[in-house]
């Protein structure tokens, strides 16, 4: 390490934990740049969830007029998928992709759900708004299949970026771990906002 970055480390080590309270997570095995790397996961969750839940809540009620009941249970579709996360975990737990890794593909797969979920909405709002001559009918499913793929998207990277922040962080470290990652959801989520 040259003398330069040695003298920030240190530093950064004499101003403690009072103003870098996560300063304690990093080790040697999973420095605070790489753990910052991979908390980048939770900000995007976060970032997701204020669109879903704040944004296209309020559009939809007020600006398009879609009945509030029927928003609601476009809001709820995402929760369809929670009870799945354990069988998430399991399978990312014991099934290898072919290149070899365990929780990447899954954080992949989950961030494609989630692009495709935002890809379909603004056709679903389009059709949603009547400024196109298709049937709103078709707007609502459309709508509801966005809901429905970022949902899933939203459960699967979250649920197996917990676990493979789980799996490179020792044992003494992960409770600061995990707390990282729940602040850069909240960081993500106001960021968004």
């Amino acid at each position: 390490m040259s003398r330069q970055r040695f003298s920030i480390v240190q530093g950064w080590t004499r101003i403690g934990t009072q103003f870098l309270p996560f300063a304690d997570a990093a080790t040697a095995d999973l420095p605070l740049p790489r753990l910052l790397r991979l908390a980048l996961f939770q900000i995007s969750v976060g970032m997701a969830f204020v669109l879903l839940n704040a944004t296209l809540n309020r559009v939809m009620i007020v600006e398009l007029g879609v009945p509030a009941s029927l928003v609601a249970i476009m809001i709820a579709l995402p929760l369809v998928f929670a009870p799945l996360r354990a069988l998430i975990g399991h399978r990312s737990d014991h099934h290898r992709s072919f290149l070899g890794w365990k929780r990447v593909p899954y954080i992949w797969m989950g961030s494609l759900l989630q692009f495709g979920g935002f890809a379909i909405m603004p056709f679903a709002l389009l059709i949603l708004s009547g400024d196109t001559h298709g049937p709103i009918l078709i707007g609502q499913v459309g709508a509801a299949l966005a809901f429905l793929l970022v949902g899933a998207g939203l459960h699967i990277t979250q649920t197996t970026g917990l676990a493979l922040a789980t799996d490179l962080a020792p044992e003494a470290s992960r409770p600061r771990v995990v707390a990282l990652l729940y602040v850069m959801l909240l960081l993500g989520m106001v960021a968004s906002a």
